[in-house]
């Protein structure tokens, strides 16, 4: 077994490896990249809780009533903006709403058929796809109520920027209440509950904002021809019932729909993709 070679001045020392300063180290766990990480685990799909579902719909219907009936009813200033839209109509050419309210009014069986449906379908509709989603659609459940959610938060921006007297309220124009005059139950804009409402908040309409939501998420989730063509349906019947119990003007739908557009798009912000484009179901152990 030979000697080890001794090391000569000449020869190079071994090489070092390099440590790069502290300050270039890639480090793990910075404040950036925990956020960044909380912000994807946010965005991916979850499986919804029934208990919290419940509980965060229900609170947040209660939070919107209160602050929307908590705005002030400007009466005067509400007024005067119908009035205002409804010349800018009549000089368009586009003020319907009179015609189809009285045409409406003459049929009974008709008009009373409407007023249920302004004061029950809003609701029942809405929910009945909200259940939905949460059973057939788990994937696409928070996406799509996100944009539920936000299009009803800007609406409480429009009832407080632009009180809006309905136009059966109005004063210089001969509307008829449908509600009062066929003395239907149950509607919160007319008779004995018109007090637990804010009744100078019609701008934007919910019921067009809301309705718009289900037909478009029915039509573009539902896989029967017939149901995606209710869905479709849906809206437009409500825009005719809007017009036709004088709760609204036409342009009160165009709010209702911009409202919507702005849901949409921050939802697909947050999410990166249409809401109906999320996968169906969550992944396992999501």
């Amino acid at each position: 077994m030979g000697a080890p070679t001794a090391q000569t001045d000449d020869q190079p020392p071994p090489a070092a490896t390099e440590i790069p300063p502290r300050e270039t180290r890639p480090e793990s766990g910075t404040g950036q990249s925990r956020i960044q990480t909380a912000l994807e685990r946010a965005r991916l799909p979850r499986r919804p809780r029934i208990w919290f579902e419940i509980a965060l719909i229900a609170v947040s219907y209660w939070t919107y009533s209160l602050i929307r009936n908590a705005v002030p009813e400007q009466r005067a200033a509400a007024l005067r903006n119908a009035d205002w839209i409804w010349e800018a109509e009549r000089i368009l050419g586009l003020a319907v709403e009179q015609s189809v309210n009285q045409w409406a009014n003459d049929v009974t069986w008709l008009i009373v058929g409407m007023n249920y449906y302004y004061a029950t379908l809003h609701f029942v509709v809405t929910l009945g796809v909200l259940v939905w989603l949460y059973r057939h659609h788990p994937g696409r459940y928070a996406a799509t109520r996100l944009v539920l959610f936000i299009t009803t938060g800007v609406a409480l921006l429009g009832y407080y920027l632009f009180p809006l007297a309905p136009p059966r309220l109005m004063e210089s124009t001969h509307f008829i209440d449908t509600v009062q005059v066929h003395e239907t139950w149950g509607s919160m804009a007319s008779g004995n509950l018109a007090e637990m409402s804010n009744q100078y908040a019609a701008m934007p309409s919910m019921h067009i904002g809301w309705s718009l939501w289900c037909g478009i998420t029915i039509a573009m989730l539902a896989k029967p021809l017939w149901v995606r063509v209710l869905g479709a349906a849906y809206p437009a019947a409500t825009l005719v019932v809007i017009i036709a119990t004088a709760n609204h003007f036409w342009l009160d739908a165009i709010g209702g729909l911009l409202c919507l557009g702005l849901g949409f798009a921050l939802s697909c912000a947050w999410y990166r993709r249409l809401a109906y484009r999320l996968p169906r179901m969550v992944p396992a152990g999501g």
